[in-house]
């Protein structure tokens, strides 16, 4: 591709801003529009796995990282009862040549967005720009957007368009206009509380199951008080088919939920005190889009959750656009036609990603939970040996693994 190509990055979030560090780290130039006045540290946990790893150790991030994160050593399971289910080692305990970290993702979002103004000058990142929609002809594209009040701003001219503008994505709608999202009746609330290490206090936990209640618990920052406490990120989640739907990043009412893990006191974890001593508790719908027959339309393509909106299970979404984010910035550095290079971004990640949305709503790594509560009547059982055995439960989560891109041999590979 010609490098006085205009490109234009809708949306400064993990998937614009690692493609924009992609694109400069191959001497192209981009400048990314970004919808919030401002950046803030926002949100609450994300995990980091080896394959997600991998793209941000190749931008040079690596450390940062590290330095603001927790590595895993081990992803446990448990029923509902706390009882142990399944357990294995993560990211470099595992044998991989990267960690598994658990971060804030305003942290991660913070790292991502100073290194992009750092290295492609802060004139290439424009906040305030919330996209509206986008129009194209023989000769270029044209962007247009608000600002944070809903006022018109000056439109943008580019030669490609990458859309990156998340799973409302305003791009999107304009090619799939008729398009809902899919919600299946799961609801989830998250939250961060400072509390004492759990278990080996580098341990991901998931704990019950989404019919009768769920638990994803682990640490994103260590020693946030200088007392030892950790900062503690969580999930619950419910299946009621016939709710309603949560509203998006919304604090949540504590008491919408509680009654679900009000007898969830085990030896290792009062999971209510957790809930109840929350900094911040907000509400969220799970939900996902079915996938998609084309991604890439003329000038403009999708990218991360504008492309696939996948179920936050298995913490794919963020490792998926990751992966958009350098095989679109490898094949424009290749291609000398742009629209050779889109069409060879689409016809590599479209249909893996899909496999992932699939897989992520049918078998996600809590099918482990779902199995055993199958087999267990949904009651405590003496040991789990006598429900499966350990290499069955290793070989549900492997296939996850493989399916979603980070099998070990994948990575090595």
């Amino acid at each position: 591709m010609s490098e006085t190509q205009r490109i234009a990055v809708v949306g400064g979030g993990i998937a614009g801003l690692s493609f924009a560090l992609h694109l400069h780290q191959r001497g192209l130039a981009c400048d990314v529009y970004e919808s919030a006045p401002e950046v803030r540290e926002l949100g609450v946990g994300i995990t980091l796995l080896p394959h997600a790893m991998r793209e941000l150790a190749a931008l040079d991030l690596q450390p940062a990282l590290e330095a603001v994160g927790i590595e895993n050593l081990e992803s446990v399971f448990f029923n509902r009862f706390g009882q142990f289910i399944y357990r294995e080692a993560r990211g470099r305990h595992a044998g991989y040549a990267l960690p598994e970290v658990g971060i804030h993702r305003g942290k991660l979002h913070r790292i991502l967005f100073d290194a992009a103004v750092q290295r492609l000058g802060p004139g290439h990142i424009h906040t305030g720009h919330r996209c509206t929609h986008v129009t194209q002809d023989a000769h270029g594209a044209t962007v247009y957007f608000n600002d944070a009040r809903g006022e018109p701003r000056e439109s943008v001219q580019a030669d490609i368009v990458v859309a990156c503008d998340g799973v409302h994505s305003a791009v999107r709608r304009q090619f799939y206009p008729e398009e809902k999202l899919a919600f299946a009746g799961i609801n989830t609330w998250r939250g961060v509380t400072r509390h004492r290490p759990i278990l080996s206090g580098k341990s991901y936990l998931r704990v019950g199951s989404i019919k009768t209640g769920k638990m994803v618990i682990y640490p994103i920052v260590d020693n946030v008080d200088g007392q030892g406490n950790q900062l503690i990120n969580w999930m619950a989640e419910i299946e009621r088919p016939g709710e309603s739907m949560n509203d998006w990043n919304q604090g949540g009412r504590v008491d919408d939920f509680i009654g679900i893990f009000q007898d969830w006191r085990f030896d290792w974890l009062d999971v209510p005190a957790l809930i109840r001593n929350a900094d911040q508790v907000l509400e969220y719908p799970m939900v996902d889009k079915d996938p998609i027959p084309q991604w890439t339309f003329g000038r403009v393509t999708l990218m991360g959750d504008a492309a696939h909106p996948m179920y936050p299970r298995g913490s794919n979404g963020s490792a998926q656009a990751l992966i958009d984010a350098r095989t679109l910035a490898t094949e424009l550095a290749r291609h000398p036609e742009a629209g050779l290079a889109l069409q060879a971004y689409e016809g590599q990640r479209r249909e893996a990603t899909a496999r992932v949305v699939e897989t992520n709503r049918s078998v996600p790594p809590d099918f482990i939970n779902i199995k055993v509560d199958q087999l267990s009547g949904d009651r405590p059982f003496r040991h789990i040996d006598d429900l499966i055995s350990q290499a069955e439960l290793r070989e549900i989560s492997d296939n996850y693994k493989k399916i979603a891109g980070f099998s070990l041999d994948t990575l090595k590979a």
